[in-house]
C-alpha cells in the first residue's frame, strides 16, 4: 500500500535535541521502526526558540520528542505549550533530575517526561503507545511531579520574597558579589570602608536567611534574580 502524505503525518516524530550522538540513535531506533522521524537540530548561530518553534509546527508532527536544555537557545519547557496546542503529543527527555521541572513540563502540555538515563526502548515504547492513543503516564505520577513543581514553586516565591526585602543599598552590594567583586573592592568602588560593607552583607546574609555570601549568591542565581541598577551606583553606605 503507497503511503500518502497525509498517512505520514500520522506516524511522523520530530526530535529536537542539540545532543548530535543522542539524537542520532533516536533517529535511528525510530526509523527502523517505521516512523517518518525528522531532526531538527538546534542551530549553532542565529535562530530563536520562536524560529524551531514554528518550524516544528509546519512539520505537523504526531509526537514530538523535546530536550529541554537546547544550548544557546535555552530552554526548552517554552516550547512545550505551542507544540501541544497545534496537536503535537510532547514528550521530554532529559538528562535534568529536577522532580519540579519535570512537573513544570507536564503542566506546560508534555504527555510524558524521560530521562535521557533510561534505555532508548522505554522512549520507543512512549512513541508506539501515543501513536495508538493510549495514555503513557498515570494519573499517580502526574499528581507527583504537579506536586513537586507546587512545592519547587513556593520556594522560589518564599526566596525572592526575602530578597525583595533588601533595601536599595544592600540589592547593589549584593549584584556586586554576583558579578564577583570582593567586599574590599566594594568599598573602594562605593567609597566606604569596609567594615561598612561588612555590616552591610551581614544584614544581607540574616535577610535571606543564609550563613554566607556564597549562599546568598547561589539564592539569587537559583531564583534568577537580578536588581534593576542604575549606571551611576549609589556610594552612600
Amino acid at each position: 500500500m503507497t503511503t500518502t502524505p497525509s498517512m505520514a503525518h500520522q506516524h511522523r516524530v520530530v526530535i529536537i535535541e542539540d545532543h548530535a550522538l543522542f539524537a542520532e540513535s533516536l533517529e535511528l531506533t525510530l526509523t527502523r521502526e517505521g516512523y517518518d522521524v525528522r531532526r531538527l537540530e538546534v542551530p549553532e548561530e542565529g535562530g530563536s526558540l520562536a524560529t524551531l518553534r514554528a518550524a516544528a509546527i509546519r512539520l505537523r508532527p504526531r509526537v514530538v520528542l523535546l530536550d529541554l536544555d537546547l544550548g544557546r537557545l535555552g530552554d526548552g519547557v517554552a516550547l512545550i505549550g505551542p507544540l501541544a496546542q497545534s496537536g503535537a503529543n510532547v514528550v521530554v527527555v532529559t538528562a535534568s533530575t529536577d522532580r519540579g521541572r519535570w512537573g513544570s513540563c507536564v503542566r506546560a502540555g508534555a504527555r510524558k517526561v524521560l530521562s535521557k538515563t533510561r534505555p532508548l526502548q522505554e522512549t520507543l515504547s512512549t512513541v508506539r503507545r501515543l501513536m495508538q492513543g493510549l495514555p503513557v503516564m498515570s494519573t499517580d505520577e502526574l499528581e507527583s511531579l504537579l506536586a513537586e513543581w507546587r512545592a519547587q514553586r513556593a520556594e522560589i516565591e518564599d526566596m525572592s520574597n526575602r530578597l525583595e526585602r533588601l533595601t536599595p543599598r544592600e540589592k547593589e552590594v549584593l549584584s556586586r558579589l554576583i558579578d564577583g567583586t570582593t567586599v574590599r573592592e566594594i568599598a573602594r568602588i562605593s567609597v566606604v570602608s569596609e567594615a561598612t560593607v561588612r555590616t552591610q552583607v551581614k544584614s544581607i546574609l540574616a535577610k535571606l536567611e543564609v550563613s554566607s555570601q556564597l549562599a546568598a549568591v547561589g539564592m539569587a542565581n537559583h531564583v534568577g534574580w537580578r536588581p534593576i541598577v542604575s549606571s551611576q551606583r549609589t556610594s552612600l553606605p
